[in-house]
């Protein structure tokens, strides 16, 4: 019954209402979570931090990002780093989810809030030179890969990212 008052209510996608079902999150949580654009909640306003698990947002964000729903994974960390705008991890999905739509304005601005939060971090290094990947930019993103490999030589994150570069750099000389 609570089940089909979601999916009549929001019109989630099958397979994220089977996965916030499991969850056991509260319905009240998917209301505000859906209202994105309704007037009553704006982006400024404080007083949805109530509604929110600490990491419901977060959560849901990962569960569209992995399913590659870059544009949903988007909007759910936006709403994410105005409600917790400390959070790293907030920040982190924030980021990565404008680069995936090529928002990279947005993660710009994500990844200077970013720099203040973890600057000296592999994660930072990886992320941050992921997005220059993405834009074209091979030698900014070799220099922040490689950032992130002096950090942590056994992060297998900056091996793969290493790989993708070499590759990269490879196809682009044929």
């Amino acid at each position: 019954m609570l089940a089909h008052r979601i999916r009549s209510q929001l019109r989630f996608s099958p397979l994220l209402l089977a996965a916030l079902i499991v969850t056991g999150c509260q319905s009240a949580a998917f209301d505000e979570l859906a209202a994105f654009g309704d007037s009553a909640k704006t982006l400024e306003d404080d007083s949805a931090v109530a509604f929110y698990k600490n990491d419901e947002l977060i959560t849901t964000g990962k569960l569209q990002f992995k399913e590659k729903n870059y544009g949903k994974s988007y909007a759910i960390y936006k709403r994410a780093v105005a409600v917790f705008p400390e959070d790293p991890a907030a920040w982190l999905g924030f980021a990565a989810s404008a680069d995936m739509i090529g928002r990279f304005d947005t993660s710009d601005r994500a990844y200077q809030q970013l720099s203040k939060m973890i600057g000296n971090s592999p994660v930072y290094y990886n992320n941050i030179g992921y997005s220059h990947l993405l834009r074209g930019d091979l030698p900014t993103a070799r220099r922040y890969f490689l950032k992130a490999y002096e950090l942590d030589p056994s992060n297998e994150t900056t091996a793969r990212n290493l790989e993708l570069m070499k590759n990269s750099v490879r196809f682009a000389q044929r």
